[in-house]
């Protein structure tokens, strides 16, 4: 056979160099659709090693715009990150939900569970993560392989998870469920005795029998083994009120149930849990962690002055930070709330109390002054925290349920057995929490709003009422003051700990990604 003619051969030689030109151009475009990549049954693993990723000094989202976090087989909207990070002024984390919705559960697509794994090296190099690497750290449970359950029985992961979208993990309703409970009451020798409910003589139960289900989508149930591989070798701590304690209390239950042999948790001063000690260490000793109580009404500096006839009063500087703040800046995950005592006495009042730097004002608003106080603790989150290295929550304010009356005027709820099933009082939103939305929108460092607020509203049945007190022995108890601020435990505190995990569980399965 004749050869071709030179001028033949030149033009299949430039038409293949085209065509490799053209294929090197799209190669990146391929690569960054997750339905390329499993088109070509490429393992999730090496999805991720060939998506591209945002690194500092490579690709930045333009200004002013919403990262999406969570992605699988597609990019996701902007309209459904699990946490939003904005980029700009303007940056405000908000805990939503990215999780395996009803529809694709109608479809067939059932994830599996996968490994988490991640290599501290390539976090420092912000690599395989899809977020600028001073956005956040990334709480793994190492080389172990957990399978995330569904709170209604199925699994949960970074391998084919279709995320629900535009769901809002604080929307929605408390579930009538039986079997779930992740701790008996009685069984936690941490809950002290104001939330001992059942210990107590409360006579009804089914205020233990409700679940929180966000609407459109599920939480990952709550794995306390999963939670405290998550924590090795880190330090978790609450910071804040009464409503604090509460919560960090049903932490040491929750997790407590994760250990085969529960004299490996202990704390560390050898101290017993009670509403007059300010600070607590609990030592997990196989996973080389620490859960931490650190008491601190305001978040801001409590003092005291002498007036004109000698006597010592109370004063509240909201210019300046907490004096417990060095124990703060030893967290790798931090939890704050302050709130309800923002509503007792002298503070509601405001004379004669709040101070900025040497000036005591005769009278200043209290809703003013929390803001400012809110704005100091702000200033201090954006000039200690790293937001590469550590984790900030920010709990939302607890709902209270008295009827007739206030905490200290004779409000009751003994005999309250239901949630509230409708009404005005579930859309209470208080002031306070437009004030905590406000500042941490102004924030530098990101900050995870858990904005249980709309949650508890529904929970007039979940407080210890006149249960604080041992009613079973026979010793007459008052039922003039009530307790309808906090919470029985096991209880409803243990929904917002089942929130911080599905923070640290979507987290992670968004960096995988």
């Amino acid at each position: 056979m004749a050869n071709p003619p030179f001028s033949q051969k030149r033009n299949f030689t430039f038409t293949a160099v085209l065509f490799l030109f053209s294929f090197l151009l799209m190669l990146p475009v391929l690569l960054s659709s997750g339905r390329t990549l499993e088109f070509f049954r490429i393992p999730p693993l090496y999805r991720a090693l060939l998506t591209p990723t945002f690194k500092t000094g490579s690709f930045s989202p333009p200004p002013e715009s919403v990262v999406v976090l969570c992605s699988t087989s597609k990019a996701q909207s902007a309209e459904s990150p699990f946490i939003r990070r904005i980029v700009g002024k303007n940056r405000i984390s908000a805990l939503q939900n990215p999780d395996f919705n009803d529809r694709n559960r109608d479809n067939g697509d059932a994830p599996v569970s996968q490994n988490f794994q991640f290599d501290e090296r390539q976090r420092e190099n912000g690599e395989n993560s899809m977020v600028q690497k001073s956005e956040s750290p990334v709480f793994t449970n190492g080389s172990v392989s957990v399978r995330a359950e569904l709170d209604d029985g199925g699994a949960a992961s970074a391998d084919g998870v279709r995320w629900g979208q535009n769901c809002n993990l604080y929307m929605g309703k408390w579930v009538r469920d039986d079997k779930y409970r992740i701790y008996m009451p009685g069984s936690c020798p941490y809950v002290d005795e104001a939330f001992d409910c059942q210990s107590h003589g409360r006579p009804d139960s089914d205020y233990l029998k409700w679940r929180w289900k966000p609407d459109g989508c599920h939480l990952p149930r709550f794995n306390a083994t999963d939670f405290l591989v998550r924590l090795r070798g880190k330090r978790l701590m609450l910071v804040g009120d009464s409503m604090n304690r509460n919560q960090f209390e049903s932490m040491l239950c929750l997790l407590r149930e994760g250990l085969p042999n529960k004299t490996k948790m202990y704390e560390t001063h050898g101290y017993k849990i009670t509403k007059g000690r300010g600070y607590y260490v609990f030592k997990f000793v196989d996973y080389n962690c620490t859960v931490e109580f650190t008491q601190s009404h305001f978040l801001v500096k409590e003092g005291i002055r002498i007036n004109g006839k000698g006597n010592s009063n109370p004063t509240l500087s909201i210019d300046q930070i907490d004096k417990t703040a060095r124990r703060w800046k030893r967290a790798d995950i931090l939890i704050f709330n302050t709130g309800h005592w923002w509503t007792h006495g002298k503070t509601a009042r405001g004379k004669n109390y709040f101070k900025e730097g040497d000036l005591i004002y005769a009278r200043f608003d209290a809703i003013e002054a929390y803001r400012k106080a809110m704005r100091t603790w702000a200033k201090w989150i954006d000039s200690n925290v790293n937001p590469a290295k550590k984790l900030v929550f920010y709990r939302a304010y607890s709902s209270a349920h008295f009827w007739g009356g206030d905490w200290d005027s004779g409000g009751t709820c003994n005999g309250e057995t239901e949630p509230i099933s409708s009404g005005a009082f579930l859309d209470n939103y208080p002031l306070k929490m437009k004030i905590v939305e406000e500042v941490i929108q102004q924030m530098q460092v990101p900050v995870t709003l858990l904005n249980i607020t709309r949650l508890t509203n529904f929970r007039k049945d979940g407080h210890p009422s006149i249960y604080g007190k041992n009613r079973t022995t026979g010793v007459k108890v008052s039922t003039r003051r009530q307790d309808c601020s906090h919470w029985c435990l096991p209880g409803v505190p243990d929904a917002w700990n089942e929130l911080i995990y599905a923070a640290l569980v979507f987290q992670q399965n968004h960096q995988m990604l």
